[in-house]
């Protein structure tokens, strides 16, 4: 009976799995799907941006990147390509491809987001923690004005201040490039603010919500000492909200902030979406979308796996 049991438990895991990656699938297609209709609906188009060309070369033009064929066409081919993982040529930088433009520019959002992420993990949960258990008191309210400062001072703002302050005049740091670890101190500091905030007032609501429950009560009942009864029993279920969060947060984090790279002067992938987006350069507009949304799904079903071995609850049928 306790193998039929396990087995049967295996079999709902596999379903459960199965089923959020067909849903992810069935969204990558529905962002794909968006992106290449809102594109298509904007007037003008990327030859109507500089100087006007003859209808000559730029029936060439058109016929080359395949914008003379009917919609529904361009939508299929433009399916196949992104499905084989191909993003098209730049407009606007000859000789350019949208996945060696990402490829480029990828790795300094990548270093960016993942130092990021850690120090919101990190600071954010320990806050959290801190705070719920020295509710009410100084290191609460301390934790509440820093994370309240945290959610409504956007990144841009952070960004200048640190720049003035640290910069100009401290000049502890750089004004911008990836030289050394100095130069993505800011960044990191600026683009996890926000989601510092979050993380730590999710966090102490999570932990106050669990140290309520029963099962927290019979463990200190037993005698356990707090830090067990922390650690053991309220850190797993507390954290669930938390990682529900992180996933989603890691992926945005990780494939760029538009304004807080432009500010810091650092050539990511949000830089270059900005600037892709006032030069309306569409395959890099489209590609770059593409890139963040894939990216975000992907780490929410990661999350949802994840879910299967942290909550034990989680009902899989």
């Amino acid at each position: 009976m306790a193998y039929i049991s396990i087995e049967r438990g295996v079999i709902k895991v596999v379903k459960y799995i199965v089923k959020r990656i067909i849903s992810a699938i069935i969204t990558i297609w529905f962002i794909l799907t968006l992106t290449f209709i809102l594109m298509n609906s904007i007037p003008g188009d990327p030859l109507s941006q500089g100087k006007a060309l003859q209808p000559e070369v730029e029936a060439a033009i058109r016929a080359k990147y395949g914008l003379d064929k009917p919609k529904i066409e361009q939508y299929f081919s433009y399916l196949k390509n992104y499905m084989k993982g191909d993003f098209g040529i730049s407009f606007q930088k000859k000789g350019l491809t949208t996945n060696r433009i990402i490829a480029d520019g990828f790795p300094y959002s990548l270093k960016i987001g993942a130092w990021a992420s850690l120090f919101i993990i990190v600071v954010g949960i320990s806050f959290g923690i801190i705070s719920a258990l020295k509710q009410n008191k100084i290191p609460d309210r301390i934790m509440m004005i820093i994370s309240t400062l945290g959610a409504t001072i956007p990144s841009f703002v952070f960004a200048t201040l640190f720049l003035y302050i640290f910069n100009r005049k401290l000049g502890w740091v750089p004004s911008f490039g990836v030289g050394t670890w100095k130069h993505y101190l800011g960044p990191v500091i600026c683009i996890g603010m926000f989601s510092l905030a979050y993380v730590t007032r999710l966090t102490r609501t999570s932990v106050l919500d669990v140290l309520q429950q029963d099962y927290i009560r019979t463990a200190r009942a037993k005698g356990l000492s707090e830090g067990v009864v922390i650690i053991k029993h309220a850190l797993r279920n507390a954290l669930i909200p938390v990682v529900t969060y992180l996933g989603p947060m890691i992926a945005t984090l990780i494939t760029g902030s538009f304004v807080v790279e432009k500010v810091f002067g650092i050539a990511g992938i949000g830089s270059l979406f900005t600037t892709s987006i006032s030069n309306r350069d569409y395959t890099i507009i489209m590609g770059i979308t593409v890139f963040f949304g894939v990216f975000i799904v992907i780490a929410s079903l990661l999350v949802d796996i994840l879910y299967v071995f942290i909550d034990p609850r989680i009902k899989y049928d």
